[in-house]
């Protein structure tokens, strides 16, 4: 197996990861241990690098505004609906080994075999992916990835993370994000037939095709939101909550809390790491 594209991948990956730590560091907030309020709340936030994280949302923020967004709007406007759909359908079934191996490795045999059907019908009748003809058929699709798997284990979410041009994340998705791109089969494809654009196009054409099915949904959050960044952080992990339950509402979320007298503030206890089925 000629793996020659991957030390120069792996060193790039370890020099960004070096430069994050970094940044990271840096950008740590210490939590307020003689505010019983202040410290619940920084406990619910789950955002230690709160300063760091910022400061790459506004670069992401500057780098939306100014090309990623136009771009998206661009293209919504030339490709038509249908075209659309089938890059969509495409870019997806693409990436349905890594929802097998992901369902597999989570136990959900059903969702495994949904997965595998979805494949098979896509890859053949679907024209290699481009027509979803499988949700026609009850197949529906299932988002599954690396960092839900982590989830599912039982793995903690640990601090919330903005990632340059990836946007929000935690330090568990990300290190998913780095497992895929490592195990991903086409990935793999690419850099062993020295095809190494390939990867970066499909992650291109991706992003352009989820942020132009997300302009009016950014828009109004910008619009209505006075803080974008703590909104934004709210939903990333009400959204990885719904996909680490497939959909499902957890029992956990909605605990009955005891009642508390109203200049008494209950502590929040988050030292044994996060519930897989209440946190994302």
């Amino acid at each position: 197996m000629n793996l020659s594209g991957f030390p120069r991948f792996r060193g790039s990956v370890a020099a960004i990861a070096l430069l994050v730590c970094g940044s990271v560091l840096s950008g740590c907030v210490l939590p307020p241990r003689d505010d019983p309020a202040a410290l619940a709340a920084y406990q619910e936030a789950n955002d230690p690098l709160e300063g760091f994280n910022r400061a790459i949302f506004g670069f992401n923020e500057g780098t939306d505004i100014l090309l990623i967004r136009p771009v998206a709007d661009i293209y919504r406007g030339i490709v038509p609906n249908p075209v659309r759909n089938g890059i969509r359908n495409f870019l997806r079934n693409l990436r349905s080994p890594l929802t097998i191996a992901n369902e597999l490795l989570q136990g959900d045999w059903t969702g495994a075999e949904v997965a595998t059907k979805r494949f098979l019908v896509n890859t053949t009748v679907g024209i290699g992916g481009v027509m979803d003809v499988a949700a026609d058929h009850g197949l529906e699709y299932q988002a599954e990835d690396f960092g839900q798997t982590l989830a599912v284990w039982g793995v903690p979410e640990g601090p919330y993370l903005v990632l340059p041009l990836l946007g929000p994340s935690n330090f568990r998705d990300t290190t998913g994000i780095a497992a895929e791109a490592f195990g991903d089969p086409v990935n793999l494809w690419a850099a062993n037939t020295d095809r190494d654009g390939i990867p970066l196009g499909r992650a291109i054409a991706g992003g352009i095709d989820t942020r132009s099915r997300l302009i009016e949904p950014i828009d109004d959050l910008r619009r209505n939101s006075l803080d974008t960044y703590a909104s934004l952080r709210s939903l990333y992990r009400q959204n990885r909550i719904s996909e680490i339950n497939d959909g499902q509402a957890s029992t956990e979320e909605y605990p009955e809390f005891p009642e508390f007298p109203e200049d008494e503030v209950p502590q929040v206890d988050n030292s044994g790491g996060t519930a897989k089925s209440s946190t994302p």
